[in-house]
């Protein structure tokens, strides 16, 4: 039988939707790969150490592979960048989006409310207007913080270095975790009846003069879970040798760079209890069901070298941790 032009029409039609078809069944083949979005304020380690840790912690958990595709974006401390980035992610059409740090965490709930949110490396996440009850999240963001006891650390602070009458602290005024942390610090230097100083620094390229500045008025130093401070640490700890002047860190991850001791946080940690948050997420949990956590633990961390540059021994420092 001879074709007419009508029939080769609807047969190309039909090879059309037939294409479209096995296009839609491979494409629903797929659907058990999950899309994760990963925001990152900046390159530091402790903000590097809370994403390792929460790749980690979904990869054990089956997470890997073709069963999931991780979208990761870094603003570089850029404010512009954390913007269109958040844009980006959300477009994305993503399961659920992390945002490390609370600059990140602002400029994303900002941008997409609608794609449940972790946040982590968060201190304060209801004065960061990213819940207003960490009990019963209430904008589609949940996650876990990075609150310590800065109370307890200032006591600490003093216990190694009782001599000490001057606290330094150095933060980015800019950065409303590091506000809170800064507020505690110095209620509780005062009540030990000791005096403050305080220096700010906006980015990194101020940290040295800053560092330099308050290392010739204070006799010690107390660095809180800063980013701009953490991303600038080898260089507060060269002042901190040059100037011979101890830095006590909020951030366990810093110690290595510039701190004596601190009884502080592990972000690989932090970063695998957010994971575990993550996956109840994948799984079907809504985010308003899921209270805002804070560290599951912290632990005691030195740094042996300096401990020797200040006449301390690993005794003294567990005996100041008690």
């Amino acid at each position: 039988m001879k074709k007419t032009p009508l029939m080769t029409t609807l047969a190309a039609v039909v090879m059309i939707v037939s294409l479209a078809a096995c296009g839609k069944k491979a494409e629903s083949k797929d659907s058990d790969t999950v899309k994760v979005g990963i925001l990152q304020l900046i390159d530091q380690s402790a903000l590097n150490a809370a994403r390792k840790g929460f790749t980690e912690e979904l990869a054990a958990n089956g997470y890997k592979g073709k069963k999931i595709e991780i979208d990761y974006v870094n603003a570089q401390g850029d404010q512009a960048n954390l913007k269109s980035m958040s844009q980006q992610l959300a477009k994305d059409g993503n399961d659920l989006n992390l945002a490390i740090a609370t600059p990140a965490a602002q400029a994303l709930l900002k941008e997409d409310n609608k794609t449940p949110m972790l946040f982590t490396v968060v201190t304060d996440p209801k004065s960061a207007g990213l819940v207003s009850n960490v009990k019963a999240p209430d904008q589609n963001a949940t996650g876990v913080t990075d609150a310590v006891d800065v109370s307890g650390q200032i006591a600490f602070t003093h216990k190694l270095f009782p001599k000490a009458k001057k606290i330094g602290l150095l933060y980015n005024a800019a950065e409303e975790n590091s506000v809170v942390q800064i507020q505690e610090a110095k209620r509780a230097i005062k009540k030990l009846g000791l005096t403050a100083v305080v220096k700010t620094a906006a980015t990194t390229n101020d940290v040295q003069q800053a560092a330099e500045s308050l290392a010739g008025q204070a006799d010690a130093i107390y660095i809180p879970t800063d980013n701009v401070a953490a991303a600038a640490m080898p260089t507060i700890g060269k002042v901190s040798e040059a100037k011979k002047v101890p830095v006590v860190n909020a951030d366990a991850t810093m110690i290595a760079s510039a701190g004596v001791a601190t009884q502080g946080i592990n972000y690989e940690d932090l970063g695998r209890q957010a994971a575990k948050m993550a996956i109840k997420i994948l799984k079907g949990e809504q985010v308003k069901d899921l209270a805002v956590e804070a560290p599951a633990k912290t632990s005691l961390v030195t740094n042996a070298k300096r401990m020797k540059l200040f006449g301390l021994t690993q005794a003294d420092v567990e005996a100041a941790a008690k």
